[in-house]
């Protein structure tokens, strides 16, 4: 966090992120800091810290110009592999964001040791009908928050935990999860 309070993460979730690239011409993927330092990640490859500029916080490791249709690549693996949407802000104007993370639960640093990241929850929150849900559980495989356990086979949520990133929405078989509007 910075001097203006402002976390330099915050989350939300991938039609978020799409209208955030939608609004650029020109990408830049760089290596991910989190997978350089743990060397691996079972989840995803290296290559998914996407910039909207040349230079920004975000490691300069492997830093190429990419397309929009290799934007999407990477949108299209961040769907498949579950990972959440993190975009980050601009280091000394907080109020743009320069790129996004693409993040999970085996190599990010913020799931690792939440209490060393600043991260600002979404502007999005889960609402689950728990007359439509079977307790399957998916939805808590996916909840790298902490949001969503399973408690003697019934689907137990923490609101307070969930940042809003739509991943149980995402997975949900009886689609009984919505993301709406925090207030």
């Amino acid at each position: 966090m910075d001097e203006s309070g402002v976390p330099l993460h915050y989350v939300c979730i991938s039609d978020k992120a799409r209208s955030l690239i939608e609004a650029y011409t020109r990408y830049w993927v760089s290596d991910c800091g989190c997978r350089e330092v743990r060397g691996s990640c079972k989840r995803s490859r290296i290559d998914v810290c996407l910039q909207f500029r040349e230079v920004t916080a975000a490691s300069p490791t492997g830093l190429k110009e990419v397309t929009r249709a290799e934007v999407e690549t990477i949108l299209d693996e961040a769907r498949d592999k579950h990972l959440v949407t993190r975009p980050f802000r601009n280091e000394t104007d907080r109020t743009q964001t320069d790129g996004i993370c693409f993040c999970c639960d085996d190599c990010c640093g913020y799931f690792i040791d939440p209490g060393g990241y600043d991260c600002e929850k979404g502007e999005r929150f889960q609402q689950t009908d728990m007359d439509v849900c079977t307790h399957c559980g998916l939805c808590v495989e996916v909840c790298y928050f902490g949001a969503r356990k399973l408690r003697r086979a019934n689907l137990l949520i923490d609101p307070d935990k969930c940042y809003g990133c739509g991943l149980c929405k995402d997975v949900c078989p009886e689609a009984c999860i919505k993301m709406v509007t925090r207030v």
